[in-house]
């Protein structure tokens, strides 16, 4: 009886994925206990339909399937399914990226518009291609069932994943991936939901996973294998899911969290560029920047006009949801393009997994059929059923080596040459944390950090053996970049939560708060409590999409796609990223390691994913009534961004050794000059001095409209933009620093430094600048500004004596002179001079020289026609220091203002110290500079008038 039940639900899954199958056989060794089938081909299309990946499968394979079904002991025993050998290739679809790939497929010969469909369905398109479960038994027997199909085991041994582009070949091999249900400890065992404990926990584990980056020659084949990314790394991953009931289908709470003990990854000079190629390739996708159209082709340009404001109100511009709420435009057209039409974002795809993990409840949706009077309800009841969704990713210690090959030919002339990579360039990072929580569509956070990281030299760079075994430098010398805290120090903070954190909720038999609220989210994950789990690093991203009821009506269902009256739609989009402390040591060394990296990241011929589109304004441009421009005014979505530096210390040494020459006409764009012949000789130069430069704090802001293309050809066709609306038509930056200073030290043999000279006392500025969205679009509006910026520093002062002036000039001539650095050498009687020893007096002391200016405030804006500078300055005072013989420093001004001079004519004025006037006195200097922009225009105009 069983076997009629059991059988059914196991073909319907192989039958499905798997080509050629017979159900006769299969149903036969089902029911014989065991089932074998090799060399098998996975159905491609149905793959791709069902994952909605912007890939095409260009093959897949299983080498071997087994099927175990213990039929005496279903209720005690799990159903094993194990894949051995299971390969796939993928490619970017056709029509998002050229075909290159010189191997073909039955798969690849579909159209486009096929392709682009399947990605875009909407999330209930899973639900109906999955096989219609057959009607379950009551009672016991269906109870049996839910057990089994929560209790079934898969083991996939040898795992294959390959991704082909241009001359990029990415493999994924994992040795081994098994998954089962566990118990409350997490131990394997053989569990299912009860009323007591609604909650059902399974573990997913990989074992060896190696991720190879190689390069293939024009006939497709791979010269020269290259170090592999990671290498032999296993992971676990746990699943937690939380149900409401025993008879639901969907669980209201899913948390899916992998742990990462070590994670080794290593990159050469040669898969450096594919790397980021890969990156970008993932970034572009993140952006919906690859669409269906193919550098705009076939796009109808009409169709950005019909309804301007279709995405304004829509969802945010990074994630991409496809939704539109023009309800508050209600004389505008509808956006032309059909949902079937639009690029699906990624935010959508990844939520279109949830139901194809574990099914909504079909149910529910028979009695509520399509009778328009149930769609509030069925909306209801859909926004309801969406879970939570908790995706976390923790890694105790990561290190990222980056390695330079080169080649090798072997004795024999016949022998093939060899790749030979030595490790230059080492980042260990410790307590690494990813997490998203989302909820629906209408919400989504996520947040990144890690406790501590820094950043190694290993051994020689660029024909220098600047750290090989003979020189002796001592590990701290190494390190040039340490931010954030110890984690042997810090603890466990970043699993805080996690499912793999002792003290979580679920780890306690209690089910976990969420916060899914904007505001209540800000007022928790604050700045301080991110720097308090982490201490380096903290990246906080929201996005929260509103209903403000009453206010409107919108046309789409956030869930179904069903039209109805749901009310205004605030969209919120902010970023927040705070650095901890951090010391950054820029030497010879890590200079020209970092230079090196970004050369080799230049040296390639890959062309970008998108091009930027030009901002033409269409002639047709749309008019809006009063009421849309007062709905218009009452809220425009942004993207907001804070970026927060705290504590950094960056000091500059001098260049033991220089070869600048070599590299920075790479990243200048001239031709590659890498090849050369080098033989500078390192010698360590002790005392080294150097530049420290100390920052309290930087805060940058930035702001931008999500929907800058449709508002601003809104906005620009009005008459008279409110200063509001013109105001959400420019990106805004500002940029605010405290506590700069700067000063001389020197490092000295044993690694310590000497107390910093000053030279640059403590000072504060800030910086404001706006720059506005699609100029074109106002070239009849010439009294907008396009740029403007606005400069204000209260004071700074700048102070040297000549002995430290003649040091910073050997410093700077250190790294810009070409040729042997050692002939700059600095002696040391000009050490001792700038770096006297404590409690000793020097014999002639210097006068030093002090220059400071107050209130100093500049201004730039430009418009189509004209550039226009101005700016004022309070004071400005340049004296000189010298020591007296009392122990006072006497004053000798050289340049004072504003000054009083009445008395200037006596010998009382020059022996007195002058203080500027008050805060309230007029400015010393004030200046505006106006510039034509387009000087061809007025020499033609000048032209015309003397003629």
């Amino acid at each position: 009886m069983l076997e009629s039940y059991v059988t059914p639900i196991l073909m319907s899954y192989v039958n499905r994925y798997i080509k050629n199958l017979k159900p006769s056989d299969l149903q036969l060794s089902l029911w014989g206990g065991d089932v074998v089938l090799s060399k098998l081909e996975l159905k491609l299309d149905v793959l791709e339909q069902e994952l909605k990946l912007p890939f095409t499968f260009l093959s897949g394979h299983i080498h071997e399937l087994r099927i175990h079904v213990p039929w005496t002991k279903l209720g005690s025993e799990p159903v094993v399914i194990t894949i051995n050998t299971m390969e796939c290739i993928l490619k970017l679809k056709d029509g998002i990226q050229d075909d290159h790939e010189s191997c073909g497929s039955n798969s690849t010969n579909r159209s486009t518009t096929e392709n682009t469909k399947s990605l875009v369905k909407p999330r209930r398109t899973i639900q109906q291609a999955a096989p219609t479960d057959p009607d379950l038994p009551p009672g016991y027997v269906q109870s049996l069932i839910r057990r089994v199909v929560n209790n079934v085991n898969i083991v996939i041994n040898n795992l294959i994943l390959k991704y082909v582009e241009d001359d990029i070949v990415l493999s994924v091999n994992i040795t081994s991936a098994e998954c089962y249900t566990v118990g409350e400890l997490w131990d394997r065992a053989f569990m299912d939901i009860s009323a007591t404990d609604l909650v059902l926990r399974k573990v997913i584990n990989f074992s060896d996973c190696t991720v190879c980056l190689d390069k293939r020659n024009a006939s497709g084949k791979i010269e020269f294998y290259q170090d592999p990314l990671l290498y032999k790394c296993s992971f676990r991953t746990r699943l937690h899911f939380t149900y409401d009931n025993l008879n639901s289908k969907m669980p209201s709470v899913i948390k899916i969290h992998t742990l990462v003990e070590s994670l080794k990854l290593s990159i050469t000079d040669q898969q450096l560029p594919m790397f980021i190629r890969i990156m970008q390739l993932g970034i572009a996708l993140y952006y919906g920047e690859i669409g269906n159209f193919k550098d705009g082709e076939m796009e109808d340009p009409t169709c950005h006009n019909k309804d301007m404001l279709g995405n304004i109100t829509g969802a945010d511009d990074e994630t991409r949801i496809d939704m539109q709420y023009p309800a508050q435009y209600k004389g505008q057209e509808l956006y032309s393009q059909q949902e079937d039409e639009q690029p699906q974002g990624w935010v959508s795809w990844a939520w279109s997994f949830v139901p194809a993990i574990v099914s909504y409840d079909d149910g529910e949706e028979d009695f509520l059929g399509n009778d328009p009077t149930s769609t509030t309800h069925q909306q209801k009841a859909q926004i309801l059923r969406d879970p939570i969704v908790s995706i976390g990713f923790y890694c105790t210690k990561a290190t990222v080596t980056f390695k330079l090959t080169e080649m090798q030919a072997e004795s024999s002339y016949y022998s093939p040459q060899k790749v030979k990579s030595k490790e230059v360039l080492c980042w260990e990072q410790e307590g690494t944390t990813v997490e998203a929580l989302m909820m629906g569509e209408p919400f989504f956070d996520c947040q990144i950090g890690f406790v501590g990281c820094r950043a190694l030299c290993l051994k020689g760079i660029m024909g220098v053996k600047d750290f090989e075994e003979n020189m002796n430098r001592s590990e701290t010398e190494a390190c040039f970049f340490i931010c954030g805290e110890n984690l042997s120090m810090k603890g466990l903070t970043y699993l805080t939560n996690s499912l793999f954190d002792y003290r979580s909720p679920e780890n306690n038999g209690t089910r976990a708060e969420f916060i899914l609220d904007a505001t209540h989210h800000k007022e928790t994950y604050t700045e301080i409590a991110g720097m308090q789990r982490f201490g380096a690093f903290y990246m906080d991203y929201l996005y929260t999409m509103e209903n403000i009821s009453g206010k409107g009506s919108t046309n789409q269902d956030f869930s179904s796609g069903k039209s109805e009256d749901m009310g205004t739609v605030q969209e919120k989009s902010t970023k927040s990223l705070v650095i901890g402390p951090l010391d950054f040591r820029l030497d010879s060394s890590a200079v020209h390691r970092i230079l090196k990296m970004i050369v080799c990241a230049l040296e390639h011929e890959y062309e970008p994913y998108s091009g930027l589109k030009p901002d033409i304004k269409d002639e047709n441009e749309t008019i809006l009534n009063p009421e849309e421009v007062a709905s218009l005014e009452e809220y425009i979505p942004t993207r907001h961004t804070s970026v927060t530096l705290l504590k950094c210390t960056c000091t500059i040494f001098m260049a033991e050794f220089n070869l600048l020459d070599h590299l920075l006409p790479v990243i200048m764009g001239e031709k590659n000059s890498s090849n050369f012949l080098n033989t500078t000789n390192f010698q360590s130069l002790r005392p080294l001095p150097s530049i420290q430069i100390l920052v309290d704090k930087i805060n940058l802001e930035h702001s931008v409209p999500m929907y800058a293309e449709q508002l601003v050809h809104v906005v620009s066709s009005l008459t008279q933009p409110s200063d509001n609306l013109l105001h959400y038509c420019y990106a805004h930056c500002y940029l605010k620093i405290f506590g700069f200073q700067a000063g001389l030290t020197s490092l000295d043999c044993r690694g310590s430094y000497c107390l910093p000279v000053p030279i640059i006392p403590s000072f504060s500025t800030a910086l404001y600048g706006k720059l506005l969205k699609l100029p074109t679009c106002w070239t009849k509006r010439s009294q907008i500004a396009i740029t403007e910026g606005i400069f204000e520093l209260p004071n700074l002062t700048i102070q040297a004596t000549r002995a430290q002036t003649l040091l910073l000039q050997a410093i700077y001539q250190s790294w810009s002179h070409i040729g042997n650095v050692n002939s700059l050498s600095v002696n040391e009687a000009l050490m001792n001079e700038v770096f006297q020893t404590i409690g000793v007096k020097s014999k002639n002391p210097l006068p030093t020289l002090e220059g400071s200016i107050q209130n100093v405030e500049l201004k730039y804006c430009s418009t189509s026609l004209v550039k226009c500078a101005s700016g004022t300055m309070g004071s400005i005072k340049i004296c000189a220091k010298a020591p007296g013989d009392s122990g006072k420093e006497k004053l000798i001004p050289l340049l004072q203002g504003p000054s009083d001079t009445k008395d200037l004519h006596s010998s009382k004025w020059l022996n007195e110290s002058r203080r500027p006037e008050s805060l309230l006195a007029p400015d010393l200097i004030a200046f505006t500079v106006q510039v034509p922009q387009y000087m061809d225009y007025c020499h033609n105009s000048v032209h015309r008038r003397n003629g």
